[in-house]
């Protein structure tokens, strides 16, 4: 009997990493995380994104791109991505059944607005997010940089349900242990989380509903024990469904924040390379 052998793998075009794939975890059924060994002159700025494809070998002989926000921090040795599972996506139908020792193409271009050199100077700074959201603020949280500029980080994240919010648990944990970071972060990072599909683990200081309601009734800021949005403090970061950018960006608005970019940095920002 002979085995069969795996196609040989295309070129590497130019302009692109091939990266192995070194550890995978599956959160939930439409939740994964996976991790990618780090080119030694691949340098970019926490909270940027890169385009991720698998090569066309894996794709049935085409290539597909998909934006991706990288969840490591600038100064980490490997590569993170959080990523969903669509089941019939062009792209994510093939990624979610990677496995260690597979590889991964990325651009070598990494892009993006989430990025501290966006916003202008403030005290606190508030990560808004939903679902896979979460991912470029992954990076932001664990970047010393950040504790630097604000005297305090809120990530606000939101999900369907409790079992979607464990990989936000894991990185406050992961700070708090690291021997590095938990001296640097202190009592500066505040992680606020609540679910919209089932009743919430208060035990875990899961809350119920979706963060925009309790942002507009005032009653995340009075759990939180904090004065609403203001311009002259508030840095905003947003990332997460369509809808839910317009929802926080309309807030910010009501609230005197102007939308800033890497040009011309603002009070808050959105990113909409994964809107569509």
């Amino acid at each position: 009997m002979t085995v069969q052998e795996k196609p040989a793998q295309s070129a590497v075009p130019e302009g692109v990493y091939d990266l192995p794939v070194t550890d995978i975890r599956h959160y939930t059924d439409r939740l994964f995380f996976f991790r990618t060994e780090r080119p030694s002159g691949f340098r970019f700025r926490s909270g940027e994104f890169v385009m991720i494809g698998l090569p066309p070998e894996v794709m049935g002989g085409k290539t597909v791109w998909r934006a991706y926000s990288i969840a490591s921090p600038a100064w980490e040795e490997h590569i993170d991505f959080y990523s969903i599972k669509v089941p019939d996506g062009p792209l994510t139908s093939k990624l979610m059944d990677i496995e260690v020792g597979d590889t991964v193409w990325m651009r070598k271009k990494p892009t993006g607005t989430l990025v501290h050199d966006a916003l202008v100077p403030g005290k606190r700074l508030f990560l808004l997010c939903t679902g896979t959201g979460i991912a470029p603020f992954a990076s932001i949280i664990r970047d010393p940089e950040t504790y630097e500029k604000f005297e305090k980080v809120y990530v606000i994240h939101t999900c369907r349900d409790n079992a979607e919010l464990q990989y936000g648990f894991d990185l406050v944990d992961e700070i708090a242990n690291h021997e590095i970071l938990a001296e640097i972060v202190g009592d500066k990072l505040v992680h606020w989380a609540s679910c919209t599909r089932q009743d919430a683990d208060t035990g875990k200081g899961v809350h119920a509903g979706r963060m925009t309601d309790m942002m507009r009734s005032g009653t995340l800021y009075e759990e939180l024990g904090i004065e609403p949005l203001n311009p002259e403090t508030c840095r905003v970061m947003i990332c997460g469904s369509m809808a839910m950018l317009k929802d926080c960006a309309n807030l910010c608005e009501e609230a005197g924040l102007a939308e800033g970019s890497n040009s011309e940095p603002g009070q808050y920002v959105i990113e909409r390379a994964f809107v569509g």
